[in-house]
């Protein structure tokens, strides 16, 4: 019989074959265990502009806010933490970890048993544009934005009929943070929801406000024939494609590796 953390230990191993990694082959995979026994999902998404990369960890991490479920009981990674994610995780306020193995952190408290996956899916409500960045504007309301006070967020519609959240999470050390767009796009990823055809982005303080340069370049990669609606507030929404919003962007092509 598995123990917990051999469980979701393996969990991890499945999340990262979900990873998109065409320039390292590095697949790395998360699992957050919650306290009712939910298990979240995060891999390794990857971008040509390397800089832009979104780890595991904090592809799960985001997902979470995204949810609104931050009763985390346990973290099992596919590999090792490195030194930068454990600071990562120890500069979440209101959390002390601990750190049992090379793979694993924990709060101290009960471990629960795993149950099911947690699914960050929201209702489907049709084809209407306006009701898609009403969702996007709602959905902002859980944005974790402390340092900035500007929430955002963002809901995508994939092929097959799924709709995803995203806010933007952020941290104190300002590199760490995930905008709404791609934290729904790397949740898209790690739960293989399919290729994104609608990408809605609200930013309630901020009538006329767009994707970030950063956002732009990942929508451009991985959802290269999508719309985006942006919330207009008081108005209907104004639609973008990815190539309207990043003309001449780096696709990368030269730098991908076979797959092994």
């Amino acid at each position: 019989m598995p123990t917990t953390s051999e469980l979701l230990f393996s969990l991890s191993t499945q999340s990262a074959e979900h990873s998109y990694a065409p320039y390292s082959n590095r697949r790395e995979g998360v699992v957050v265990l919650l306290e009712d026994g939910s298990v979240v999902h995060g891999c390794r998404v990857e971008n040509a502009s390397f800089p832009l990369t979104i780890s595991a960890l904090l592809n799960a991490m985001s997902t979470l806010h995204s949810v609104a479920r931050m009763d985390i009981a346990m973290i099992a990674s596919s590999r090792a933490f490195t030194e930068a994610e454990k600071a990562y995780l120890c500069g979440m306020p209101n959390f002390e970890w601990i750190f049992p193995d090379s793979t694993t952190a924990h709060l101290g408290g009960t471990i629960p048993e795993p149950k099911e996956s947690l699914f960050p899916l929201l209702p489907d409500w049709g084809t209407s544009t306006m009701k898609g960045a009403e969702q996007a504007r709602d959905i902002s309301d859980l944005a974790w934005c402390p340092e900035s006070d500007f929430p955002v967020g963002s809901v995508i519609r994939t092929a097959n009929g799924h709709h995803i959240p995203g806010v933007n999470v952020e941290h104190p050390d300002w590199s760490q943070g995930l905008c709404a767009e791609r934290n729904a796009l790397s949740a898209i990823i790690a739960y293989d929801y399919g290729m994104p055809t609608e990408i809605y982005v609200s930013c309630p303080k901020e009538s006329g406000g767009t994707p970030c340069g950063a956002c732009r370049q990942v929508i451009l990669e991985l959802a290269p024939e999508a719309t985006v609606w942006m919330d207009r507030i008081d108005g209907p929404p104004q639609a973008m494609t990815a190539q309207e919003l990043l003309p001449g962007g780096f696709s990368g092509d030269v730098l991908r590796k076979p797959k092994l």
